[in-house]
């Protein structure tokens, strides 16, 4: 992979990041109960920490970074997403939140597999595990709104 190429990857990476974040944020807003503002406020704080670590990658000199230049990134494949809304009902924003988060675990997992250096391997390795962290927080979430018969009281 060329460092041009990288370049554009975490770039792409970053708006993600900064989408994600502005959701998170504009939710965290717009909700009532405490357990959830807090949950997106923390959720919009850790995309914003991720968007600063990637920057931190970027501000370095990508050329260092070595992948398998044989293999298809697949980084256009993915089906469109829809655009975050605020205004969206909250079962549907918990679905894209989710969907989110796991097209960013997989492109991290991903780019962790194809890194040639252990240094690249480790840094989208815990940006993979960030976000499946976030993923099984809000899955939780959905869960017990969704199917509100399943919840213990």
């Amino acid at each position: 992979m060329k460092s041009e190429d990288a370049k554009k990857i975490i770039k792409d990476a970053i708006d993600k990041e900064i989408e994600a974040y502005t959701f998170y944020h504009g939710i965290a807003g717009k909700v009532k109960d405490k357990v959830l503002k807090d949950l997106f406020t923390e959720l919009a704080g850790e995309e914003k920490k991720h968007r600063e670590f990637l920057q931190g990658v970027l501000d370095k000199d990508v050329a260092k970074m070595k992948f398998d230049p044989s293999h298809d990134y697949k980084v256009g494949d993915n089906l469109p997403t829809p655009d975050l809304k605020v205004d969206m009902k909250p079962l549907e924003g918990l679905v894209v939140a989710i969907k989110k988060e796991l097209q960013a675990m997989q492109m991290y997992t991903q780019l962790a597999k194809l890194s040639k250096d252990t240094e690249t391997q480790l840094l989208f390795s815990q940006l993979a595990n960030m976000e499946r962290s976030h993923k099984a927080r809000l899955e939780d979430i959905y869960t017990n709104m969704a199917f509100p018969e399943n919840v213990w009281v």
